[in-house]
C-alpha cells in the first residue's frame, strides 16, 4: 500500500503510471476532485468504460461487480467512488468494498474519496484494507504559503497578475476552501475580461468578495501599522457604527500590536529586515513592516498597551464595557504615546 503525496501523484499521472485503486483522504475536497479529474483525463475512457457514483446512493454490489469486469474494447475502466465517507452504516457496503480494495482488478483504476478526515482517523477500515495496488493519497488543506502559490497559478492560467496584497485579500477573507477561492479567481477573470491592464489590483478583490473600498477590512490593520494616529482613530469609530463587533476591532488592533512588539525587539536584537520577517512569523508580503521598525513605539509602551488590550478583551467577555468606543479608541492612543 504505497502512500503518496500530492505532488508524486501528479508526476505519477503525467507519466501515466496508474494505479489500480487510488483512496484519496484529507479535507481538501477540491484537490481530490482536480486530482480524479487529471486521472480520467490520462485514461480518456469511453463511455463505457467511465462510471461515477456516491458513497451515499451507491449500489455497491453492482459497483463492485462492474470494477471486477474487463473494459469494453479497452485498456481501462475508470470508476469514481465520491464520499466513501457516506457509505450507509448497518450494510454490507463497506465490508464489500474493503474486500475489493484488498484484492483489485489491474484493468480498473478505481479512485475512492473519503471526504471526512475525522471520521477516517477514527475508522481506519478501509484504509487498512488497502492492498499492495492500492495508493493511498492524503490531501491536508495547504499552509499560507502553499495557497499562495496555488492562487497565484490559477491566476496565471487565466493570464492574469495578482499581487501579494491580493492574495492576502483573499485569503483573509475567503479562507483556505480551494472551490470558493477559485469561484472568486473566476468572478475576477470575468471582471478583467477586456482590459488592456491584466493585473488583479486589491480593490477588484474587495469589491468581487463584497467589499466597497470605503469598507476595506485591512484599513484599520493598515492605519495602525503605519502609526496614523488620527485614521486609527476615525476608523475605530467607522466599524463600530457599521455594527462590527468591538471584540472583532480589539483583535484587529491587538494583532497590529504584538506584530510592532515582536519586530521592535528582533530589531533591537540586531536582526536584518528578512531575518525579522522570518522570525517574527511575517508572511512574505509583509516585509515593509520589518523596515519600519524605528517608526514604531518603544517597547515599554507596547506593552504596557498589551497590558490594556487584555484588560479590555476581559472587559468585553464578561460584558463590563462602559462604553466600547472610549476604551477602544483608549487603546489608540495608549498606543501612539510617547
Amino acid at each position: 500500500m504505497p502512500k503518496l503525496n500530492a505532488p508524486q501523484l501528479e508526476k505519477n499521472i503525467a507519466a501515466k503510471d496508474i494505479a489500480p485503486v487510488y483512496y484519496f483522504t484529507g479535507d481538501d475536497v477540491y484537490r481530490k476532485l482536480e486530482a480524479a479529474a487529471k486521472i480520467k483525463a490520462a485514461l480518456n475512457p469511453d463511455e463505457f468504460n467511465f462510471t461515477r457514483e456516491d458513497g451515499g446512493s451507491a449500489d455497491m454490489g453492482g459497483l463492485i461487480s462492474l470494477a471486477n469486469t474487463a473494459p469494453v474494447f479497452s485498456d481501462k475502466r475508470l470508476i469514481i467512488l465520491n464520499n466513501a465517507d457516506k457509505l450507509r452504516k448497518n450494510s454490507n457496503a463497506a465490508e464489500a468494498l474493503a474486500g475489493y480494495l484488498a484484492n483489485p482488478l489491474e484493468s480498473t483504476c478505481l479512485i475512492v474519496l473519503h471526504n471526512d478526515a475525522k471520521k477516517s482517523k477514527k475508522d481506519k477500515t478501509l484504509e487498512s484494507a488497502c492492498g499492495d495496488l492500492c495508493a493511498v493519497v492524503n490531501f491536508d488543506p495547504l499552509s499560507s504559503a502553499q495557497l499562495a502559490a496555488w492562487m497565484a497559478a490559477k491566476f496565471k492560467e487565466r493570464g492574469l497578475n495578482a499581487g501579494q496584497d491580493v492574495l492576502a485579500v483573499l485569503e483573509e477573507l475567503v479562507g483556505a476552501d480551494l472551490t470558493a477561492l477559485n469561484t472568486e479567481i473566476e468572478k475576477l477573470a470575468l471582471y478583467a475580461h477586456g482590459r488592456e491592464d491584466k493585473t488583479i489590483t486589491q480593490g477588484d478583490a474587495l469589491a468581487s468578495v463584497g467589499y466597497s473600498k470605503e469598507e476595506n477590512p485591512f484599513a484599520l490593520s493598515n492605519a495602525v501599522l503605519d502609526c496614523d494616529k488620527n485614521l486609527s482613530l476615525k476608523l475605530v469609530g467607522t466599524l463600530l457604527a457599521a455594527g462590527e463587533e468591538p471584540i472583532s476591532v480589539l483583535n484587529k488592533i491587538s494583532s497590529c500590536a504584538v506584530k510592532m512588539l515582536r519586530i521592535k525587539r528582533l530589531s533591537a536584537a540586531g536582526l536584518g529586515q528578512y531575518e525579522i520577517v522570518s522570525a517574527a512569523g511575517l508572511l512574505p508580503w509583509e516585509g515593509r513592516l520589518a523596515a519600519r521598525a524605528g517608526a514604531y513605539p518603544p517597547v515599554k509602551t507596547l506593552t504596557r498597551a498589551l497590558d490594556k488590550i487584555i484588560e479590555t478583551d476581559m472587559a468585553f467577555k464578561s460584558s463590563q464595557a462602559a462604553d466600547p468606543q472610549i476604551m477602544l479608541k483608549g487603546l489608540i492612543l495608549t498606543l501612539f504615546s510617547r
